[in-house]
C-alpha cells in the first residue's frame, strides 16, 4: 500500500512520517526541508541505503543526520526527482507490512503539479494533507488535491491539522478555531472534492501535533517519560493512526479495487453491448449478404440458360440467311450470265487484231466485265442481304441486351460497334479467262469448213477435217445383257459417229486425187447444164466477195465479243456455285462476329457476378466467422460480470 503526503513547505509533513514510524527516519526540524521526493520502504537488511533515480548504487546513511547531508549534496535533484529511502523492517514495524511512505517537497515550491501527479500520485491508495493548524487551508493545497480528484475517481484523503499544540497557549479560543478549522475542511471534502458525506468526513480530518508525538513515542521507547498536558493531542494522533491502519488494512482491498472493479464492470458491460450490436450487425449484414447472393445466383443461370437458347436459336437463323443468300445470289448471277452479251455490248475501246492491242484489249474487258458484274450484283442483291442483316443484328441485340447489366444496356451499341455490310464478290474476270484464245481470222461461210462445222459442231469437224478419230473402242461384254438377244457387233457406231466416219472418209478421198472433181463436175454438168453451173458458181464468188469486204475491223470486234461472251458465261457458270457460298460465308462472319462480340459483353458480365458471388461467399464466412466471435465475447462479458458480482459480494461488500 502506498501513502502519499502532501501540504505546503514546513508543514511537519517529514515530521508526521517519523512520528508514524516511531523514529526519526527522515530528516526534519530547523533547517531541514524536503528538496525532492522521498520514497520510504522496508528493507530485510540492517544498514539503510539511498537509492537514486536512474542510478542502482546504494548509498549508505547510518543516521538521520548523514541521509540529510546526503540528500543536500546531491546537486542532481529536483523537486520532481525521487529518492527512495530503504530503513531496517527491524527498526520500523510499520515497513514490515509491506507499506511505502511517500514524502514530498512543499506543493508550493512549484507550478508542475500535472507532472507530479501522473508521476508519483496515481498508483497511490491513500493521500494525507498535512496542513498549519495556524492558519487556513490555502488555495495551493486546494488545488493540487482537486487536480487528484480529476485524475483518480474518489482518492482516499486524510486531512492532518499539524502543529495543534499552539493553541494550548489560547484555550479560550481552541475550540472555537478547531470548529472553524473542521467546516472549512468538512466543506473541502464533502462539497469541493465529493469523496466523502458529511457522515464520514469526521474520521478523517484529525488534529495534532507530530513534534509532540514523536519526541514521547521517541523518549518512550527511550524509557523515558511524557510529558503532562498533551494527552489529548496525542489521542487524537493515535485516533489518525487507528483509521488510518482501518483504511489501509480492512479496507485496503476496496481502495484498491473497488474503483477498478466498477470500471471493470463498466467495460464489462460496455463490451457486451458492443459485442450485441456487433453480432445483430453482422447478422443483418449476412442475412443481406445471404439475399443479394441468391439474388446473383439467380441471375447468373439466368443468364448462362438463356445465353444457351438464344445461342441455338441464332445459329439456326444464321444458317437460314446464309441458305437463303447463297441462293439469292446464285440465281442472280446466273441471270447476270445470261444477259452477259449486253455488259459485253456496252464495252468502248479501239480494237485490233493485232497481239499487242488483243491484250490491252482484253485486260480492259476484263476489268469492265468484273465491275459491271460487280455493280450489277450489288444493285440486285447487296440491298435486301444487308437490311436482313441489320434486322438479325438489332435481333440480336434485342436478345442479349436483357443479359447485361442496366448500366450497360444503353451503351450496347457503343459497345458492339457495326461497320456498314458489303458483300464481295470477287470473280476475277482475268484469271478466269486467262486462256480465252479469240480467232478472228475470215471464214467463209459457206466454206467447206464453215459447213462442216455448222452440221457436226466445232469439236467434231476439227477431227473431221484433221482425218483422225480418237474414239475409244468399246469392249465386248463377257455376258450379254439379255440372253434372248444376240451380242452387238463389235463395230457398231452411233450415228454421229457415222456421220463424222463419212465425212472423214470423202475428205480423204477428195484429198488424193483431183479425179473425184472432175468425175463429180461431168455429173452434174450433164445433169443440170452449163448455165446454172455458171449461174451458182458467179452467186457463190459474189457472196465471198462479199462476205471478204465486210469482214472489217467492227466485224472482227463483233466476232470478238461474240466468242469472249460464249467463253465466259461458260467459265461464270462454274462459278456460280462458289460465289455463292463465298457470299454466304461473308454473311455468317458477319453475323457470327456480331453474336460474338455481344456474347463477349455477356461474359464480362458473367464473370463480374462470379467474382462478386466469390466475393459474397468470402464476405458471408467472414460474417460467420465475426458473429461467432462477438457472441462468444459477448458471453465472456456476460461471465466476467457475473465473476465481479461475486468478487464484490465476497470481498468487497464484506469489507464495508
Amino acid at each position: 500500500m502506498k501513502v502519499a503526503f502532501f501540504g505546503r513547505t514546513s508543514n511537519g509533513k517529514s515530521t508526521v512520517i517519523n512520528a508514524m514510524l516511531w523514529d526519526k527516519v527522515l530528516p526534519s526540524g530547523i533547517g531541514h526541508t524536503t528538496n525532492c521526493f522521498l520514497r520510504v520502504e522496508g528493507t530485510d537488511g540492517q544498514d539503510a541505503f539511498l537509492l537514486t533515480e536512474g542510478s542502482e548504487e546504494k548509498k549508505s546513511v547510518k543516521t538521520v543526520n548523514q541521509l540529510a547531508h546526503a540528500l543536500h549534496q546531491d546537486e542532481l535533484l529536483t523537486a520532481g526527482g525521487l529518492v527512495s529511502v530503504m530503513w531496517p523492517n527491524s527498526k520500523c514495524p510499520l515497513l514490515k507490512d509491506d507499506l511505502v511512505l511517500m514524502d514530498s517537497p512543499g506543493i508550493d515550491v512549484t507550478t508542475e503539479l500535472d507532472s507530479w501527479i501522473d508521476k508519483f500520485c496515481l498508483d497511490a491508495d491513500v493521500f494525507v494533507l498535512v496542513a498549519n493548524s495556524e492558519s487556513t487551508l490555502m488555495q495551493t493545497e486546494k488545488q493540487f488535491f482537486h487536480k487528484v480528484n480529476a485524475r483518480l475517481s474518489r482518492p482516499n484523503i486524510f486531512i492532518l491539522n499539524n502543529r495543534w499544540d499552539a493553541s494550548a497557549s489560547e484555550p479560550e479560543y481552541m475550540e472555537e478555531v478547531r470548529r472553524q478549522h473542521m467546516e472549512r475542511c468538512t466543506s473541502f471534502l464533502v462539497d469541493e472534492l465529493g469523496v466523502v458525506d458529511r457522515a464520514q468526513a469526521g474520521d478523517r480530518i484529525f488534529f495534532v501535533s507530530a513534534k509532540e508525538v514523536l519526541n514521547a513515542r521517541i523518549q518512550k521507547a527511550q524509557g523515558g517519560a511524557l510529558a503532562e498536558g498533551f494527552q489529548v493531542r496525542m489521542f487524537e494522533f493515535q485516533n489518525f493512526e487507528r483509521r488510518f491502519e482501518e483504511c489501509i488494512s480492512q479496507s485496503a482491498v476496496k481502495t484498491k479495487f473497488e474503483q477498478h472493479t466498477v470500471r471493470a464492470k463498466q467495460i464489462a458491460e460496455e463490451v457486451r453491448h458492443i459485442m450485441d450490436s456487433v453480432h445483430v450487425a453482422a447478422q443483418e449484414q449476412r442475412v443481406y449478404c445471404l439475399e443479394k447472393w441468391d439474388d446473383r445466383q439467380e441471375r447468373l443461370g439466368f443468364i448462362e440458360k438463356q445465353l444457351d437458347l438464344l445461342s441455338q436459336s441464332y445459329k439456326l437463323k444464321i444458317k437460314e440467311i446464309t441458305e437463303e443468300v447463297e441462293r439469292q445470289v446464285s440465281n442472280a448471277m446466273a441471270e447476270e450470265i445470261r444477259k452477259l452479251s449486253v455488259l459485253v455490248d456496252e464495252f468502248q475501246l479501239d480494237f485490233h487484231p493485232s497481239p499487242v492491242v488483243l491484250k490491252v484489249y482484253k485486260n480492259e474487258l476484263h476489268r469492265h466485265i468484273e465491275e459491271g458484274l460487280g455493280r450489277n450484283m450489288s444493285d440486285r442483291c447487296s440491298g435486301s442481304i444487308a437490311a436482313s442483316l441489320q434486322i438479325i443484328q438489332q435481333d440480336m441485340i434485342d436478345g442479349l441486351k436483357p443479359l447485361l447489366p442496366i448500366s450497360l444496356r444503353g451503351q450496347i451499341e457503343l459497345l458492339v460497334p457495326r461497320q456498314c455490310f458489303t458483300l464481295s464478290y470477287d470473280l476475277n474476270c482475268d484469271k478466269l479467262c486467262a486462256d480465252f484464245q479469240e480467232d478472228v481470222q475470215f471464214h467463209f461461210s459457206l466454206g467447206w469448213t464453215m459447213l462442216v462445222n455448222r452440221f457436226l459442231g466445232p469439236k467434231n469437224t476439227r477431227r473431221a477435217l484433221m482425218g483422225y478419230s480418237d474414239q475409244v473402242q468399246r469392249p465386248l461384254p463377257l455376258t450379254p445383257a439379255n440372253p434372248s438377244l444376240p451380242p452387238m457387233p463389235q463395230g457398231s457406231l452411233t450415228q454421229e459417229e457415222l456421220m463424222v466416219s463419212m465425212v472423214t472418209g470423202l475428205a480423204s478421198l477428195t484429198s488424193r486425187t483431183s479425179m473425184g472433181i472432175l468425175v463429180i463436175g461431168g455429173v452434174v454438168w450433164k445433169a443440170v447444164g452449163w448455165r446454172l453451173i455458171a449461174l451458182s458458181l458467179g452467186l457463190y464468188g459474189l457472196l465471198y466477195v462479199y462476205e471478204r469486204l465486210t469482214w472489217t475491223t467492227k466485224a472482227k470486234e463483233r466476232a470478238f465479243k461474240r466468242q469472249f461472251v460464249d467463253y465466259a458465261g461458260e467459265k461464270l457458270q462454274l462459278i456460280v456455285s462458289y460465289t455463292g457460298s463465298n457470299c454466304s460465308h461473308q454473311v455468317q462472319q458477319e453475323l457470327a462476329g456480331t453474336f460474338a462480340q455481344l456474347c463477349q459483353q455477356v461474359d464480362v458480365t458473367r464473370e463480374d457476378l462470379e467474382k462478386e458471388i466469390a466475393g459474397l461467399n468470402q464476405k458471408i464466412e467472414i460474417l460467420d466467422t465475426l458473429q461467432s466471435k462477438a457472441k462468444l465475447l459477448r458471453n465472456k462479458a456476460g461471465w466476467l460480470d457475473s465473476e465481479l458480482n461475486m468478487f464484490t459480494h465476497q470481498y468487497l461488500q464484506q469489507s464495508r
